[in-house]
C-alpha cells in the first residue's frame, strides 16, 4: 500500500485482530472467543435469527472479553463457573467500546455478559441487548465447560457439558436460549467444529465475509488506542507504555517532516507495537529482576505476535511491519525477523528509538526510571553498536527536553 494514501480497513477483520489478541491471554487456550462466537452464531440460526444478527451475535462473541488483560483474570474466568469478580472485565469491555461509534453496538451486551438471566429483567436494559447480552453467557459458559475436552473425548463428555446447563435454565440463562442449544448440542458436528482446526478454518471463512462497514485512518487509530489500553494493563509496569512511544513516534515523524498521513501511520504502529506481549506470561513481564535465558527467549516472541496479530488485515501491511520490527536492529542484531539495514524504512526506525526512549523512562519491576542524561547515553550506546539510526537519536537529543516530557507524560 501506498504511504501517500489513506487507509480504509475492514471493521470485521479489525474484529479477528482484536480476538486474535485478547485470546492470547489464554496462553494454551487462543480460540475462547473464535468458539464463543461461533457457538453464538449457532444458538442464533436455530432461533430463526437473520443472516444479520447471526453475524452481530458472531462478532459478540469475538469481541465478549475485550476487557481480560491479564493471564490471572483469564484463569479465574475459565476455572470459576460464576466468579464473583467476573463484572470487572464487563466493565472495561464496556468503557473501551461505548464511545467508539463503529463497535458502540457491542458495548452494552458486553457490560452484562456474566449477568444472571433472573437478574437482567431488574435492569433498565433493551429486550435485543439482554438477550444477546445472555446469549454470550450461555455460548461463553458452555465453552469453558467443554475445553479441556476438544481434541480428546468431546463426543463421549458433552453430555457433562449439557447437564449442567440444564442446571441453570431459566436462573442463569433464558429458557428459550438453553432450548435453542439443546437442540444444536445433538450434532456432533457442533462439537467437533469448536476443536482448534476447524474453529481456526470457520473464523478464515467469516472473514472472506466482511461487513460493509470500513474504518477510516482516523478511526483506525482510535481503534488502536483501545487496543494499547489492553495491551498496557496487562503490567503496572507498562501502563500506557504504548500510547508513550506512539507520541514520541509522531514527533519524531512531524520534526522529519513526513507526511501527514505517515505520521498517523506511524502513529498507529506505535500503538499496536506491544500487542504480542498479551501472550507473554504475567510473571515474565512483573519480574523484579533479569529475565533468564528461557524467560527472554519467551519474552522474544512477542514482536513476531504483534506481525502474525496484523499481518491479515489489508491495507496496513506497511504498518504491521513497522510495528514489528520494533526490536530490529540496523546491524541486524535484533529479533526476530534481522531485516538488512535497507529493509527498515525511516518509520520502523522511529518506532524502535521512540520504544527505547519511552521505556528507559518508565519504571519498570528491576529499575526505577532513568534520568534524561541517563537516558540519552544509553542511546548513544545503541548508536556506537549499529542497532539504532543515528540521525533519530540525534534528533532526540536536539529536543531532549521536549522528548522527555512526551515520555513522562505517559506515566
Amino acid at each position: 500500500m501506498h504511504t501517500t494514501g489513506d487507509v480504509h480497513v475492514a471493521l470485521r477483520q479489525m474484529v479477528i485482530a482484536i480476538e486474535t489478541a485478547v485470546s492470547m491471554v489464554g496462553m494454551n487456550d487462543t480460540n475462547h472467543g473464535k468458539r464463543v462466537g461461533y457457538i453464538a452464531s449457532q444458538i442464533a440460526h436455530q432461533l430463526g435469527y437473520n443472516e444479520h444478527d447471526a453475524q452481530y451475535a458472531f462478532d459478540l462473541g469475538m469481541l465478549h472479553d475485550c476487557g481480560v488483560s491479564t493471564q490471572q483474570m483469564h484463569t479465574n474466568l475459565v476455572n470459576h463457573f460464576d466468579w464473583e469478580e467476573a463484572h470487572i472485565h464487563c466493565e472495561i469491555g464496556h468503557r473501551l467500546l461505548k464511545d467508539f461509534k463503529p463497535l458502540a453496538k457491542f458495548a452494552v451486551p458486553i457490560l452484562y455478559h456474566h449477568t444472571a438471566w433472573k437478574d437482567l429483567g431488574k435492569l433498565d436494559v433493551g429486550a435485543s441487548d439482554a438477550r444477546m447480552a445472555n446469549l454470550i453467557y450461555l455460548s461463553d459458559r458452555v465453552d469453558v465447560l467443554a475445553a479441556a475436552h476438544y481434541e480428546t473425548d468431546i463426543l463421549l463428555t458433552h453430555g457433562t457439558v449439557v447437564e449442567v446447563i440444564k442446571q441453570y435454565d431459566g436462573n442463569m440463562f433464558d429458557p428459550e436460549l438453553v432450548d435453542a442449544f439443546l437442540h444444536v448440542e445433538k450434532y456432533e458436528s457442533f462439537w467437533i467444529s469448536l476443536e482448534n482446526r476447524h474453529i481456526s478454518r470457520y473464523v478464515w471463512d467469516m472473514e472472506k465475509f466482511k461487513s460493509k462497514e470500513w474504518l477510516s485512518l482516523k478511526q483506525l487509530k482510535q481503534l488502536s488506542m483501545i487496543m494499547a489500553y489492553i495491551v498496557d494493563q496487562k503490567s503496572p509496569f507498562t501502563a500506557q507504555h504504548s500510547a508513550g512511544v506512539a507520541a514520541l513516534a509522531r514527533y519524531f515523524a512531524s520534526a522529519l517532516e513526513l507526511s501527514e498521513i505517515q505520521r498517523d501511520k506511524i502513529e498507529v504502529a506505535g500503538l499496536l507495537h506491544d500487542l504480542g506481549k498479551l501472550h507473554t506470561p504475567d510473571r515474565i513481564l512483573g519480574k523484579p529482576g533479569p529475565l533468564n535465558a528461557v524467560e527472554r527467549s519467551i519474552m522474544n516472541q512477542h514482536s513476531y505476535e504483534t506481525y502474525e496479530i496484523l499481518r491479515h488485515i489489508d491495507g496496513i501491511e506497511d504498518i504491521a511491519r513497522w510495528a514489528a520490527y520494533h526490536h530490529e536492529g540496523i546491524n541486524g542484531a535484533g529479533y526476530p525477523f534481522h531485516p538488512s539495514g535497507n529493509e527498515l524504512g525511516i518509520e520502523a526506525r522511529i518506532i524502535a528509538v521512540a520504544d527505547i526512549f519511552q521505556a528507559l523512562v518508565q519504571d519498570r519491576p528491576y529499575r526505577r526510571g532513568m534520568k534524561l542524561d541517563q537516558v540519552l547515553t544509553v542511546l548513544e550506546k545503541f548508536v556506537a553498536d549499529g542497532r539504532i539510526d543515528r540521525s533519530i537519536v540525534a534528533l532526540a537529543r536536539k529536543h531532549s527536553e521536549t522528548c522527555f516530557a512526551i515520555a513522562r507524560s505517559s506515566q
